[in-house]
Protein backbone atom coordinates (compact mmCIF):
# COMPACT_ATOMS: atom_id res chain seq x y z
CA UNK A 1 0.00 0.00 0.00
CA UNK A 2 1.72 3.04 -0.94
CA UNK A 3 2.08 5.95 1.87
CA UNK A 4 0.17 8.27 2.44
CA UNK A 5 1.24 12.74 1.83
CA UNK A 6 -0.02 15.62 3.06
CA UNK A 7 0.75 19.14 2.30
CA UNK A 8 1.06 22.19 5.11
CA UNK A 9 2.33 25.10 6.50
CA UNK A 10 4.62 24.63 9.92
CA UNK A 11 3.65 26.36 12.63
CA UNK A 12 6.35 25.59 15.20
CA UNK A 13 9.90 24.64 14.92
CA UNK A 14 11.30 24.92 18.29
CA UNK A 15 12.10 21.25 18.69
CA UNK A 16 14.94 19.42 17.39
CA UNK A 17 14.72 17.79 14.35
CA UNK A 18 10.74 18.64 14.49
CA UNK A 19 8.07 20.28 13.05
CA UNK A 20 4.77 20.50 13.43
CA UNK A 21 2.73 20.98 10.24
CA UNK A 22 -1.12 21.97 10.19
CA UNK A 23 -2.56 20.23 7.20
CA UNK A 24 -5.73 21.91 6.14
CA UNK A 25 -8.95 19.57 4.64
CA UNK A 26 -12.24 20.87 3.28
CA UNK A 27 -15.44 18.86 2.62
CA UNK A 28 -19.36 19.61 2.16
CA UNK A 29 -21.24 19.21 5.58
CA UNK A 30 -23.79 16.59 5.30
CA UNK A 31 -26.38 19.02 6.77
CA UNK A 32 -25.82 22.40 5.89
CA UNK A 33 -24.04 21.75 2.76
CA UNK A 34 -21.86 24.53 3.34
CA UNK A 35 -17.70 23.51 2.80
CA UNK A 36 -16.24 23.31 6.11
CA UNK A 37 -12.34 23.75 6.66
CA UNK A 38 -10.82 21.89 9.47
CA UNK A 39 -7.33 21.33 10.58
CA UNK A 40 -5.27 18.73 11.76
CA UNK A 41 -1.88 19.14 13.08
CA UNK A 42 1.03 16.67 12.29
CA UNK A 43 4.42 15.91 14.25
CA UNK A 44 7.12 15.15 10.79
CA UNK A 45 10.57 14.44 11.31
CA UNK A 46 13.12 17.22 9.87
CA UNK A 47 16.66 15.68 10.12
CA UNK A 48 18.47 18.77 9.08
CA UNK A 49 16.37 21.80 10.99
CA UNK A 50 15.80 23.10 7.23
CA UNK A 51 12.16 24.53 7.85
CA UNK A 52 10.87 27.30 9.58
CA UNK A 53 7.31 28.74 10.40
CA UNK A 54 5.40 29.58 7.18
CA UNK A 55 7.01 27.25 5.31
CA UNK A 56 4.97 25.24 2.84
CA UNK A 57 5.82 21.59 3.01
CA UNK A 58 4.86 17.92 2.04
CA UNK A 59 4.68 15.15 4.35
CA UNK A 60 4.86 11.40 4.10
CA UNK A 61 4.05 8.81 6.68
CA UNK A 62 6.77 7.09 8.13
CA UNK A 63 7.06 4.22 10.62
CA UNK A 64 6.65 5.55 14.43
CA UNK A 65 10.10 7.58 15.43
CA UNK A 66 9.33 8.62 18.66
CA UNK A 67 5.99 9.29 20.65
CA UNK A 68 4.11 12.16 18.70
CA UNK A 69 6.22 11.53 15.64
CA UNK A 70 4.76 9.53 12.36
CA UNK A 71 5.49 11.66 9.67
CA UNK A 72 8.76 12.82 7.87
CA UNK A 73 9.35 15.78 5.81
CA UNK A 74 9.92 14.96 2.07
CA UNK A 75 10.26 18.12 0.20
CA UNK A 76 9.24 22.32 1.17
CA UNK A 77 9.27 25.15 -0.18
CA UNK A 78 10.77 28.27 1.31
CA UNK A 79 8.60 31.52 2.46
CA UNK A 80 9.82 34.43 0.68
CA UNK A 81 11.18 36.88 2.73
CA UNK A 82 9.97 40.24 2.39
CA UNK A 83 11.85 42.98 2.93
Amino acid sequence: MPKRQLQGVVVSDKQDKTVVVSVERRFTHPVLKKTVRRTTKFHAHDATNEYSIGDTVWIEEHKPISKLKRWTVVQGEKKKKVL
